[in-house]
């Protein structure tokens, strides 16, 4: 019923955004005659029943063919469906002020109507206006299709524990997350851009939280020369993700399925991470410690598995006066985490921001955050701390804007 409601929902929007679109059109436009009004009708409708009908047949062939041309022309119709959700907000605006002005003159207003000149002048200008605004997100869409998508952006955080060890004061902990190698169809240069990156910020840790490919131990095989290039005086931990265990794959067995989680985990070693499979390490500095623990994948959402054991992780702990988690998905940390009051500090990734939204420092938004409660940066509960990092590579859409690949520098301070 749930399903039904939202796909109904979905399509409901989608109409609302065509149908305004067209109305945006067709008054910033106001052909003179007839003809003219018919003609721009038909090439507007024409024009996006081609755009809707392309990226729907790129959606549903991208395995087929030009995977990686497919998944550019399956952006389109969203690119162009975002502009006309925001053309939607000032015309609905402007029609409902249109019903209060009706509304005040039915009940006795003195205020004068408009007259015929004067609207339309009012609803071209509103029209042109909504245009313009529409091509905000549109042009934001392509050119994180074209430049956004590998913008590598390095994020420094602190943050101040008042149980952090003395020798651990200014400790720095750099955090990649969700590369989704397979989505470079072989491409090495980008990723040899972020090791660049990643090596220039001379952290003292360096993790990585899930999601190395996209769904085949394969993929990331040619990165593995560019990857094995981080330089880290300390183990550089990695766990796995959703998508690591090959989910989202019809094996011809399940031992077909098994052998690559097993070559993954290899391609984790050949890389030269430690993978942390429901376990923990510790870390001393003379006689402080930190300790690192990784669990698999854990999730609240029914759709992503549960194959994390963190009782058992954080039993492996022992008595280290601080602690480090990561887990990929960042639902784990409300279902479970929080209850481990010594945990000090989660790290985590999985959303991508979507891969879309708005990020200013004063705002943030992206439709994903309708899922996850914890979705992109840093959240607090008294002493614990959730950091959820929107990821290096990208998935399904090759684009991102707004929420820009991330390289996340976590300096640990004395409170």
């Amino acid at each position: 019923m749930r399903n039904r409601f939202l796909f109904w929902s979905i399509l409901g929007a989608i109409a609302v955004a065509e149908i305004y679109g067209f109305a945006a059109v067709r008054t910033a436009f106001a052909p003179a005659t007839a003809a003219g009004r018919r003609g721009l009708a038909i090439g507007y409708w024409l024009l996006t029943l081609a755009v809707w009908a392309v990226g729907l047949w790129a959606m549903f062939t991208r395995h087929k063919g030009d995977a990686e041309f497919k998944s550019y022309l399956s952006v389109l119709p969203l690119a162009l469906l975002a502009g006309k959700m925001v053309v939607v907000l000032p015309l609905l605006l402007e029609d409902l002020t249109r019903v209060g002005r009706w509304a005040a003159r039915g009940f006795g207003s003195s205020s004068p109507p408009l007259s015929a000149a004067s609207r339309l002048t009012r609803s071209e200008f509103i029209s042109r206006l909504a245009l313009g605004l529409g091509l905000v997100p549109v042009l934001s869409i392509l050119w994180g299709m074209v430049k956004g998508k590998t913008d590598y952006t390095v994020r420094r955080v602190v943050l101040r524990y008042p149980n952090l060890p003395a020798s651990f004061e200014g400790f720095k902990i750099l955090q990649i997350s969700d590369l989704h190698t397979g989505s470079f169809n072989g491409n090495t240069e980008p990723m040899e851009r972020a090791v660049a990156m990643i090596n220039a910020q001379k952290a003292d840790l360096i993790v990585m939280t899930g999601d190395l490919v996209n769904n085949i131990a394969t993929e990331v095989e040619p990165h593995i020369p560019a990857l094995a290039g981080i330089r880290s005086e300390l183990p550089i931990f990695s766990i796995l993700g959703n998508h690591d265990y090959g989910d989202y794959v019809q094996w011809e067995s399940v031992e077909a399925k098994r052998d690559n989680l097993r070559r993954l985990a290899q391609n984790h070693a050949k890389i030269g991470w430690k993978l942390l499979l429901d376990e923990s390490h510790t870390i001393r500095r003379g006689t402080d410690e930190l300790a690192v623990l990784g669990v698999q994948n854990w999730s609240s959402h029914p759709q992503f598995p549960k194959h994390g054991k963190l009782a058992q992780t954080h039993a492996a702990s022992g008595n280290a006066p601080f602690k480090l988690l990561l887990s990929h998905d960042p639902s784990h940390w409300e279902a479970q985490v929080l209850d481990y009051k010594d945990i000090d500090l989660t790290l985590s990734g999985h959303t991508h921001g979507m891969q879309f939204g708005i990020n200013l420092p004063f705002f943030k938004w992206s439709p994903v955050k309708y899922s996850y409660p914890q979705w992109a940066g840093l959240y607090e509960n008294g002493r614990q701390k959730l950091y959820v990092n929107v990821g290096l590579g990208y998935l399904g859409v090759p684009m991102r804007a707004g929420f820009l690949p991330e390289i996340t520098v976590l300096e640990l301070r004395r409170a």
